[in-house]
């Protein structure tokens, strides 16, 4: 059985436009199955999935929906039908890839469906809405926007063009899937990393042990997006393993930063079981933007512009304090085996003996409050290196091993 691209849209309103998508993704061989989940007007072509399957699938009554009287019920019905029925096609084998196209209400809902998909299955989204803050629609998944440029609405010469490069956009992608073009370290057990620019060289030094032992590391920018990603992954089981080496995104939560992955960063690996070294690292630095961004209130505060378009700000003895107590709290939640590993002298790159940051009080504070709070039994291993230190990386990555083998 071929290759087959699901098609997700409202076929009462747009339905013309998705049977023209639906002929050119089979015209490249591939097969398609569409869904509808349109609530007013007649399809204007038979779905494979209806609408009335989607929202039992919601747990919504399409009879209610149709009125026309619950558009705020029909969008989180729909999506919550949506999103269950494409998550089965997959697990029954049934979907290699998945498109929408549509507005407002149609990015909300398809790309709903499409956060429910692991990362790696082809996710393209045609919108009016793709410039802009679109991390509600994209989440922590790998979903591709592509900008409408006109709206969703008939055929002219530029959404002709768009439509045929949405269809060939989800096509190649698909066949690049299937040719299995993409297998390095396939077979390779999974390790997370978190990584920011003040820790590179401690992560590197550590991926370069973990590999060693036939480890893939996988490494994630904490730019809270990507703390974020990296929980819900770890949340999925991707992992066997994660060396928390730069918590950062922890002092952006406390300060306000822009960088920030909410009050859960760290806890997703103490959640599901899986061992854990954790690192109060990059926990002397706040984010925010250009420095006429950063709020008065940090004004008078050291501040460093690590480039034209982002502040670190240093945090300070009670930041860091929250801070410890933070990691702590996320220690103390394990059920696998867990280790917290802290730098003496200095928690990054501008945190080293005579660096901008270096403040070994306020780092001192977040140590302290690690210690104070953490339940018995769960290792804390000083070392009196700073956080890009050789010796520190290797002792992480190592401890990490030695958790995986308990």
């Amino acid at each position: 059985m071929g290759e087959t691209v699901v098609i997700a849209g409202s076929l009462d309103t747009k339905g013309k436009e998705f049977a023209f998508l639906k002929e050119l993704i089979e015209k490249e061989g591939l097969q398609t199955l569409v869904i509808d989940f349109g609530v007013l007007g007649d399809p204007a072509f038979a779905p494979d999935i209806t609408r009335q399957e989607v929202a039992s699938a919601g747990g919504g009554d399409l009879t209610k929906l149709a009125s026309g009287e619950h558009k705020d019920e029909a969008m989180r019905v729909m999506a919550a039908g949506l999103a269950v029925i494409v998550r089965r096609l997959f697990d029954e084998g049934r979907l290699d890839g998945i498109i929408g196209m549509g507005g407002g209400g149609g990015t909300s809902l398809t790309t709903a469906a499409m956060r429910a998909l692991p990362v790696g299955i082809p996710k393209v989204m045609v919108t009016t809405l793709a410039s802009g803050d679109v991390s509600a629609y994209v989440g922590t998944r790998d979903i591709t926007l592509m900008p409408s440029i006109v709206d969703v609405a008939g055929f002219n010469r530029i959404s002709n063009a768009i439509y045929a490069n949405a269809a060939g956009a989800i096509s190649g992608m698909v066949k690049m899937k299937a040719a299995k073009a993409v297998r390095i370290g396939k077979d390779k057990p999974l390790i997370a990393a978190s990584m920011f620019g003040n820790t590179t060289l401690a992560v590197d030094q550590a991926r370069i042990v973990l590999e060693a032992h036939g480890y893939e590391v996988l490494v994630f920018h904490a730019t809270g997006t990507g703390g974020k990603t990296m929980e819900s992954l770890v949340a999925d089981g991707q992992f066997k393993a994660v060396l928390d080496i730069t918590t950062t995104e922890l002092a952006d939560e406390v300060c306000g930063g822009v960088l920030n992955a909410g009050p859960e960063r760290c806890l997703a690996a103490s959640r599901h079981g899986i061992p854990a070294v954790l690192v109060p690292g990059c926990v002397d630095m706040a984010n925010f933007w250009a420095l006429d961004t950063v709020p008065e209130k940090y004004k008078s505060r050291k501040l460093y512009q690590w480039n034209p378009n982002i502040t670190l700000l240093r945090t300070n003895n009670e930041e860091n304090k929250r801070i410890g107590e933070m990691i702590a709290a996320a220690a103390n939640e394990a059920t696998a085996a867990v280790s917290i590993l802290i730098p003496l002298k200095g928690v990054s790159q501008l945190d080293s003996p005579g660096g901008e940051f270096w403040d070994p009080q306020a780092d001192g504070a977040c140590f302290k409050a690690i210690k104070r709070n953490l339940r018995p039994g769960i290792p804390v291993i000083e070392m009196d290196h700073n956080i890009n230190d050789p010796e520190f990386a290797e002792r992480a990555a190592q401890t990490l091993l030695d958790l995986m083998e308990k």
